[in-house]
């Protein structure tokens, strides 16, 4: 939830982040140890945002990586995603993923689906997608949200033909897996609204 916080975006080229943490080749993250250092970097780079108490967008941005395993999936995502997740967070940070291809996918996709975790990815040119395990409503109230942009809870069931309900019951999971956000007035954006800010 933003409560009226600034939204700093940081956007982080993760083959840069490998030029800087790891000696090997840059644009193929395969192994364990790879994915580690690559993570360690990107929540570095979190540490030091500069300023007041704030929300940071980070966008991890696969356009220069042209292998990815699924142990570096793993360790880059999934654990990065899981440690801001929980109440013991070290900063309010949330995570979209950038032009990702299509061999990426099954790497990402495959460690969401074991963790339950939810990633929203923006490609130049495409609505932003919603990545990981999501049922035919939570996909629907997606899909209004990303078209609106920012909408209230009643918006959204018009939209889907929901229940109001069901639509809180939608929204209150994306909250917890970070891929919208609450504003002060209480309306709702995806992750991806943010990237326009």
């Amino acid at each position: 939830m933003l409560h009226g916080r600034r939204v700093a975006p940081l956007p982080i080229d993760l083959s840069h982040v490998g030029r800087r943490s790891v000696t090997s080749l840059f644009s193929n993250l395969v192994t364990r140890p790879t994915g580690r250092a690559i993570r360690n970097g990107v929540e570095s780079q979190i540490a030091e945002m500069e300023g007041a108490p704030q929300v940071t967008l980070s966008i991890l941005d696969f356009g220069q990586v042209r292998v990815l395993d699924y142990s570096c999936a793993d360790e880059i995502v999934a654990k990065l995603l899981l440690r801001y997740l929980g109440d013991e967070r070290p900063a309010e940070a949330f995570f979209i993923v950038r032009n990702l291809q299509e061999h990426h996918g099954e790497a990402i996709e495959a460690v969401l689906e074991r963790h339950e975790l939810l990633l929203v990815a923006v490609t130049d040119g495409h609505e932003p997608q919603l990545l990981g395990v999501a049922d035919p409503d939570q996909r629907s109230v997606w899909d209004a949200l990303v078209r609106r942009g920012r909408a209230s809870r009643a918006e959204l069931a018009e939209d889907t033909g929901l229940a109001r309900e069901a639509v809180t019951a939608v929204l209150a999971h994306f909250y917890l897996k970070r891929v919208a956000a609450v504003h002060v007035d209480g309306t709702v954006s995806p992750l991806s609204a943010f990237l326009q800010e």
